[in-house]
């Protein structure tokens, strides 16, 4: 079994930082590529970035590209998100999910293993 856990949510004020991490324990083997989802109320879980299992390819969702960047150590088993510039319509809940194989796809229906989330509140 692999657990996924992510750390660093809260309020904070348009314009300002955020690091969100992602730790993986347990059966680590099983995780590969790993992600970031986000979903409000509401709304389907959209993708917001993903990394592969090597960290040399990523991506973004247009919506956050130029404002966050994901990284992973994979000696630590982490994966963070620096989210900068934050805006209010990035207030929502963030999930770290992994996936399988090496690279990242979009679409959450790919992803099996995920985490509790974790909210993130931008104000105006």
């Amino acid at each position: 079994q692999v657990t996924l856990v992510e750390t660093g949510g809260g309020l904070v004020q348009a314009g300002d930082s955020l690091r969100l991490s992602c730790v993986v324990s347990g059966y680590t083997d099983s995780v590969a590529a790993l992600a970031w989802f986000r979903q409000a109320p509401g709304k389907e879980r959209e993708f917001v970035s993903g990394i592969s299992e090597n960290g040399g390819y990523t991506d973004y969702a247009d919506s956050v590209k130029g404002r966050f960047i994901i990284s992973r150590n994979n000696a630590k088993y982490t994966a963070n998100l620096q989210m900068d510039s934050l805006k209010p319509e990035d207030t929502t809940v963030y999930y770290c999910a992994g996936y399988a194989r090496d690279y990242p796809p979009r679409s959450q229906q790919d992803y099996r293993t995920w985490g509790q989330g974790t909210q993130v509140t931008v104000s105006a």
